[in-house]
């Protein structure tokens, strides 16, 4: 049983060669390239629909008085606990994998984990069961969703390395990067349109549904490797000239990853921007509505613009680093570092009015957005072999998610100590939070200047 379980996420073998040649052959490689990245780009913002729906749900949640902060925060860290390490394990085995079963597997079982949240909401609701058992159940099913979530972003980056040029990866790789932020602002919004209708129940039902959708898309659309569809190596199609220094088996450069301290560097930067990232994301709506006194859909509204606009930042900064940079991505690393953390104090002490708000979500989407494709990955990726790609996102994944589920804790504690009660009603103090956010942003830009010189693995 468990060998034909490993037998079916192998990688996939090679097919009979594809009888066109030369032009005709280039064509249905470009075409299966195209069809490959945008199956893992959509599929991934699909992937984050499942994974973001408790972010807008917070409010709803604890005015129903089914849950606290602290128990919130622990749930929200159980996903990013469990991610961190699945995305370090499922790093390394989506190397070797078949990225399309790999990728649709991950997402089914987020989706079927969002439903049964969406059920057990509703039992709570008709007091079927009480709030200690809806806690306990939460937490489980988003462990679990965390660890299926782990499976999406290893196999759509390998998807790039096995179907991508080493001199176009930095810009598809930015596009693909896109999909973080498409799927923040569909889930804010589907998602929050849908709890400010039926109940924050209902939003996981829609998250639910987003899952299954693009679970259909990765199988229909994304495909394992040229070679399973008759086609040369990608080296070979597009007549790379390498460097030689990835050449060897897949075991063997996971290995010189774990040796690089530039991918721990890297590693460690981008935990501390994620813990900025998550700040935003996860208490960001509580946060406007607490501090500033914002409605839920004003406050879903703001914070979906920093979603929105991350989009931008995303898609451009690969291209721009691979175009005007040469693929150097450590100098507008820096700046929109900086940007990061300016932006995220002028969004927690910049006042009340909507449109300051709404121009610090507007900086902070477009930072962020840039950040995540290089601290995120691209720039670990570009000092390793193509062949352990999946391997490099691993570390950087599990520093990554493991800080930003340290920040789900460690924010809601701090925020459940600053509550006090002033006429019988709640009142959260964000002060301490905040600045344990602004910290984490600053250091973020501050560690990549130690591997400033750090030469990239041209295989």
């Amino acid at each position: 049983m468990i060998k034909k379980v490993l037998n079916f996420y192998r990688m996939s073998p090679s097919a009979e060669l594809f009888a066109g040649e030369g032009a005709v052959q280039d064509k249905y490689y470009r075409r299966l390239r195209m069809s490959t990245f945008l199956a893992a780009t959509i599929g991934y913002s699909l992937y984050y629909v499942c994974r973001t729906s408790l972010n807008v749900v917070k409010e709803p949640v604890l005015a129903s008085g089914a849950l606290n902060a602290t128990q919130l925060g622990i749930i929200g860290s159980t996903l990013l606990f469990a991610y961190a390490i699945g995305k370090f394990v499922n790093g390394f085995l989506a190397d070797y994998s078949n990225i399309k079963r790999f990728m649709a597997t991950g997402l089914i079982v987020s989706a079927i984990a969002n439903f049964l949240v969406a059920i057990f909401g509703m039992a709570e609701t008709w007091s079927v069961i009480g709030s200690s058992v809806l806690f306990v159940a939460f937490a489980i099913l988003w462990g679990i969703n965390g660890w299926s979530q782990s499976a999406g972003s290893p196999s759509a980056i390998v998807s790039l390395s096995r179907w991508f040029p080493l001199n176009k990866r930095g810009t598809y790789y930015g596009f693909f990067s896109a999909s973080h932020n498409l799927g923040e602002f569909l889930s804010f919004l589907f998602v929050g349109a849908i709890v400010s209708l039926a109940g924050w129940q209902y939003g996981f039902l829609g998250s639910s549904i987003a899952g299954v959708t693009g679970f259909l898309i990765i199988i229909f659309f994304l495909h394992d490797t040229p070679e399973s569809k008759g086609l040369p190596p990608v080296q070979v199609l597009t007549k790379e000239n390498t460097d030689g220094k990835g050449n060897g088996p897949v075991r063997k450069m996971q290995i010189e990853v774990l040796k690089n301290p530039s991918v721990w560097i890297l590693a460690m930067a981008s935990a501390c921007m994620y813990i900025s990232r998550y700040a935003v994301n996860s208490w960001g709506v509580l946060f406007l509505q607490e501090e500033k006194g914002f409605s839920l859909s004003q406050a879903t509204q703001i914070i979906s613009i920093n979603a929105l606009l991350g989009i931008i930042g995303t898609v451009f900064s690969g291209w721009f680093s691979d175009r005007l940079f040469r693929g150097k991505r450590n100098f507008p690393a820096l700046i929109f570092g900086v940007l990061n953390t300016i932006s995220l104090a002028l969004f927690i002490y910049g006042g009340n009015s909507v449109f300051m708000n709404v121009l610090s979500m507007v900086l902070f989407g477009i930072a962020i957005g840039v950040l995540i494709c290089f601290l995120g990955g691209l720039m670990a990726i570009d000092v390793v072999s193509r062949k352990a790609s999946g391997a490099a996102l691993g570390v950087v994944g599990i520093a990554s998610y493991a800080a930003a589920g340290i920040q789900d804790v460690v924010s809601g504690w701090l925020i459940d100590s600053g509550k006090s009660g002033i006429n019988g009603v709640d009142v959260y103090d964000f002060n301490t939070a905040a600045l344990f956010w602004i910290i984490a942003s600053a250091v973020s830009f501050l560690l990549p200047l130690l591997i400033w010189k750090a030469k990239k693995v041209q295989n």
